[in-house]
């Protein structure tokens, strides 16, 4: 059992037996107990990525494109797992989780059991250590370990990660490990699981065990889960988005789950970019969570996404891309595995990237969503209520692909667009970006990226180039002078035009071939949003009031 005494030492760098043997060892990193393992096999520590592929590549754990790009096939797990996710039931956390569908309960003693076997299985094993941070101020950075089965896997966690400096790694101390053990299954009946899989967050033991899953995913999110719970204890707001800055210094964020643009819109080569998933809104400005990014690759090409392209490069990360057996040139056009194929890389690959993670007060945010009834307009102003409300609200549509047994678009409801990796009440999110937008006076705007002219199946989706152009006109404050019109249901501002966008499909109604099809549409959506915020307590009234409305 690990007990609290043992769980110390998981994350004080201390000597261990099993560590290689290496003349650059005290170059790479300090040598230290490997997350309680004992006497392990091999544990490598803070490898160059050079070296950590050709072992991986040694290994058999995938293979090298002619991009020179890493690509790896994952097994039955292509997306996040979230009902195998748990948080571990403790005293010291317990009043301040969401409990519910999203933070599931274990149990204290059944995490103990369950987090020793998976030690006794790694320890007989060689593994991986990366040391190194979550978030890139050094004020509310979160140092960490992770602790990983395979080579390709500790690649990953260093590209998605920070790395300190050699002197700080000399110094490193981690307050929370990460132990990824993919060739590890649970036994639901024996361990208390749901499945094979599972992802264990353990406040207390500060350490994350994540087992059955080769999903490198699971790693960066659980990461992230842990964050979402610790940075509003110091006046932080983290956030689900990704974030740019352009030449005047000012910053927009990018709201949106898997598949909606985040990380598309934000890598514009007008704009430099500060990071494609998540973020924390400090006093002193917007930090970049992570060092690299995560971005869905199916279709991708140079000409539509060529910053993206263009990363996919030695150093890079692609999990479950077709790969010609031949040329090992990728397909990303293909979905044979999956429609969830991605890529993982620094942000650094990214031209212009801003590499510090670190940016001012927000200009502008936008909400992103996939409306796949196509009845939400291209783009309309919020007000900081209706900014709320969506917030809370988060509808999107599941893309084919982003978790396991969606295989088509469905409409969905995501808290914060960000439901399952916020371990505190949705409100406490919401509130404190009310608080932030009316601090900062920041401009919201929902802008949809999905169905236009009919729902999935009949109508098209909007195009990357209208999308591209509605951003443009937001960050450019184009769109500030031209006539606005209140949706009759969702009371939204809908500009009239948008300068470089159709002007049929500005509004949604008119781009019906039967615009009562689209009345049943609108108010069938309208019930579904009225519905789902109907779950949320602790709401102002005028929040509440700034939703869709029928009479």
């Amino acid at each position: 059992m690990v007990h609290e005494a043992a769980a110390d030492s998981i994350w004080q760098p201390e000597d261990a037996e099993g560590h290689e043997e290496d003349p650059n060892a005290r170059a790479d990193g300090p040598r230290g107990n490997v997350a309680a393992l004992g006497r392990v096999h091999a544990a490598h520590y803070n490898l160059s990525i050079p070296r950590l592929v050709e072992t991986a590549i040694t290994r058999g754990e995938g293979v090298l494109t002619d991009m020179g790009a890493f690509n790896v096939v994952g097994g039955r797990y292509t997306g996040r797992s979230p009902d195998d996710r748990f948080i571990v039931d403790e005293p010291g956390i317990r009043d301040e989780i969401w409990w519910g569908p999203v933070n599931r309960p274990f149990p204290q003693d059944a995490f103990d059991r369950l987090s020793s076997r998976v030690a006794r299985f790694l320890k007989d094993r060689e593994v991986f250590v990366f040391d190194g941070f979550a978030g890139a101020d050094p004020e509310y950075r979160l140092p960490i370990r992770v602790v990983t089965e395979l080579a390709w896997q500790n690649v990953f966690a260093q590209q998605v990660f920070l790395h300190p400096t050699p002197d700080e790694l000399l110094t490193h101390e981690a307050e929370f490990t990460v132990m990824a053990a993919p060739g590890f299954k649970a036994s639901p009946q024996r361990d208390g699981t749901r499945s094979e899989a599972f992802i264990l967050i353990s406040f207390a033991r500060r350490l994350i065990v994540i087992g059955g899953t080769y999903y490198a995913g699971e790693i960066k999110k659980s990461v992230f889960s842990v964050m979402n719970f610790l940075l509003p204890r110091r006046g932080v707001l983290p956030m689900h988005c990704s974030a740019n800055v352009g030449p005047a210094g000012d910053v927009a964020l990018f709201f949106g789950l898997s598949g909606t643009g985040k990380t598309t819109l934000s890598a514009d080569p007008a704009r430099r970019l500060i990071g494609d998933d998540e973020h924390g809104w400090s006093e002193r400005g917007v930090f970049n969570i992570e060092g690299g990014c995560y971005a869905k690759c199916i279709r991708l090409s140079s000409e539509s996404e060529p910053l993206i392209y263009e990363a996919i490069r030695f150093g890079a990360v692609l999990e479950n891309v077709v790969v010609d057996p031949v040329t090992r040139t990728p397909n990303f056009d293909s979905d044979a595995l999956t429609e969830n194929t991605r890529a993982g890389f620094p942000v650094g690959f990214i031209p212009r990237a801003v590499t510090t993670g670190l940016g001012g007060h927000p200009a502008a945010i936008i909400f992103l969503t996939a409306d796949a009834f196509g009845v939400l307009p291209p783009v309309a102003k919020l007000t900081r209520e209706q900014a709320m409300y969506h917030f809370l609200s988060g509808y999107t549509s599941k893309l084919a692909g982003t978790e396991r047994g969606i295989t088509a678009p469905q409409a969905t409801f995501s808290t914060c667009f960000a439901a399952p990796f916020l371990p505190r009440p949705p409100v406490v999110y919401s509130r404190f970006l009310g608080q932030k937008i009316k601090a900062h006076h920041v401009p919201v705007y929902l802008v949809n990226t999905g169905w236009t002219g009919g729902p999935y199946g009949v109508g098209s989706r909007i195009s990357i180039r209208d999308t591209r152009a509605i951003v443009s006109a937001v960050l450019s404050g184009e769109l500030d002078g031209i006539p606005v019109a209140p949706d009759p249901i969702f009371g939204f501002a809908v500009p009239e035009t948008c300068p470089g966008v159709p002007p049929e499909i500005m509004k949604p109604r008119d781009a019906w071939a039967d615009p009562r099809a689209y009345d049943d549409q609108a108010a069938a959506l309208a019930r579904e949003f009225i519905e789902n915020f109907s779950r949320f307590d602790g709401v102002s009234d005028a929040v509440k009031t700034a939703g869709p409305r029928l009479s």
